[in-house]
């Protein structure tokens, strides 16, 4: 496949080179725009230049770039693509520690539902908006730990257990509702797999509102007195 670096070209020149003579700058602009938010590209307006991110490890940056994959059920399932890239989430190195050994094996689910908000990854559960960092395996998951499972080609988040006595593997949720588990034997395993295993969870940023409001009511406090408009200006930035 041919590559060419376009930094340095004007919004028409690229537009040319993908055969959109038709199209307007501000078509292309709203292109690349789309592509720096989803995290594909990023563009240095002072300098003019654009840059490709690609998944993975950076050595000049403490930040590693993660696929975004799509999302996964903690209820019903919702579809699971493993080669669409729908964006990429950010974290440093710190955050994965050894997992970095094992980058290339490493994606991230958007968790939707509420059906393992009692599950304990390392000390985080699993709530609706979170995302969830898998590592690919193929090796055999063990008792107990959380498995992205794809059934249906669809995927889901459930805790895994084995029970070989009745031959069957079980998918469970943790959850303050009642949610029946999910049975399936082994001789209709081949309609199951497993994309991989739950290694961290990153709190949606509503989480983080707690934090942030008491951060905002410190300032507020050096600001000293104010009008109302005034203090709900600031507790809004």
């Amino acid at each position: 496949m041919d590559t060419q670096d376009i930094s340095g070209f004007s919004l028409r020149k690229i537009a040319e080179k993908i055969d959109e003579t038709q199209g307007s700058p501000q078509k292309i602009k709203h292109h690349l725009d789309q592509l720096a938010k989803k995290g594909f590209i990023k563009i240095d307006q002072t300098n003019n230049h654009i840059e490709r991110i690609i998944s993975g490890l950076n050595a000049d940056s403490n930040f590693i770039s993660l696929p975004i994959l799509g999302s996964a059920n903690c209820g019903q399932a919702l579809t699971f693509a493993d080669n669409h890239v729908e964006g990429y989430l950010k974290v440093t190195k710190t955050i994965l520690g050894d997992l970095i050994n094992n980058i290339k094996n490493l994606f991230v689910l958007k968790a939707v539902g509420s059906s393992m908000t009692r599950a304990n990854v390392f000390e985080n559960n699993i709530e609706d908006g979170d995302y969830v960092i898998v590592e690919k395996t193929n090796k055999q998951v063990n008792d107990g730990e959380y498995v992205v499972s794809v059934i249906d080609g669809v995927a889901n988040i459930k805790k895994i257990f084995f029970d070989n006595k009745n031959q069957q593997v079980v998918l469970v949720s943790e959850s303050n509702q009642d949610i029946s588990p999910i049975y399936i034997h082994k001789e209709d395993l081949d309609s199951y797999m497993i994309a991989g295993k739950v290694v961290r969870v990153m709190k949606k940023p509503d989480d983080l509102s707690d934090f942030m409001n008491a951060g905002a009511i410190d300032i507020l406090k050096d600001l000293g007195p104010m009008s109302d408009e005034e203090h709900d200006y600031y507790m809004n930035l």
